[in-house]
């Protein structure tokens, strides 16, 4: 048995989530901050069997899909002025974490 946790941008997290359902999973959910952006992110934790780690890894392998996002910064340009610099990043995708479970219990 495995734990799947992973760290999905919120704008993907429905999707990713419905097609896991669709497909069988039972997945607990949890509204989570990123550190880099501060921006919204679910966490999803699902148990299942190893048989089944590849199928949900391509599940959100396919509806996580990263992209580029341009959002403003700040430059210290001395004497207290800061002008918005956009600058490209990187948003989306899924980080994932897969965990041996010893045991597990529905009670």
């Amino acid at each position: 048995m495995k734990m799947l946790l992973a760290i999905i941008n919120s704008d993907d997290a429905h999707s990713v989530i419905s097609h896991m359902m669709e497909a069988g999973f039972q997945i607990t959910k949890l509204a989570t901050t990123g550190g880099f952006l501060r921006a919204g992110n679910v966490t999803i934790l699902v148990g299942l069997d190893e048989s089944r780690l590849d199928e949900a890894m391509e599940l959100i392998r396919k509806y996580s899909t990263t992209r580029k996002q341009v959002i403003p910064t700040t430059a210290n340009l001395g004497v207290g002025f800061h002008p918005a610099m956009p600058v490209e990043v990187t948003v989306g995708g899924a980080t994932v974490f897969v965990l041996g479970v010893e045991k597990f219990e529905k009670l």
